[in-house]
């Protein structure tokens, strides 16, 4: 699982989701990518995921690159626990992903393959992804 070697603050604010991301919106590393439709958290188990489901296309012959990195400390209060009491314990570590935002490259196998892999790494996404390739 990935997560944060050292944070700053230990619990962080749920904050906003609006607008379009402009960072990370162009396929830099590979010739396919994964690209977020719609904004949502990705927690660092669905990257891994994801991760295995590219790296099993792969077949040691591609190259695959992770475009995001779970940085948000998410929270929770265990069950039936009354309310006050502050906030939760840090359970997981999640990216705010918005729409444009690659999420994975692939490169060193072919279209047909890189587009079965991505669907499939698509479906284990809490976001709206779409396949796209290098111009």
């Amino acid at each position: 699982m990935l997560t944060p070697k050292r944070t700053k603050h230990r619990k962080q604010f749920r904050g906003k989701m609006r607008g379009m991301d402009k960072r990370g919106s162009v396929i830099i590393f590979g010739k396919f990518g994964l690209k977020a439709q719609s904004a949502g958290w990705i927690s660092s188990k669905q990257i891994e995921a994801g991760r295995r489901v590219l790296t099993r296309y792969t077949q040691k012959g591609g190259r695959v690159w992770i475009r995001i990195f779970p940085d948000k400390p998410i929270t929770d209060k265990p069950p039936e626990v009354r309310m006050g009491g502050g906030k939760g314990d840090v359970v997981e570590y999640a990216v705010t992903v918005r729409p444009g935002r690659i999420l994975y490259e692939m490169s060193g196998v072919t279209a047909e393959s890189a587009k079965e892999a991505m669907k499939t790494a698509g479906g284990k996404m809490p976001v709206r992804t779409k396949f796209i390739v290098k111009t």
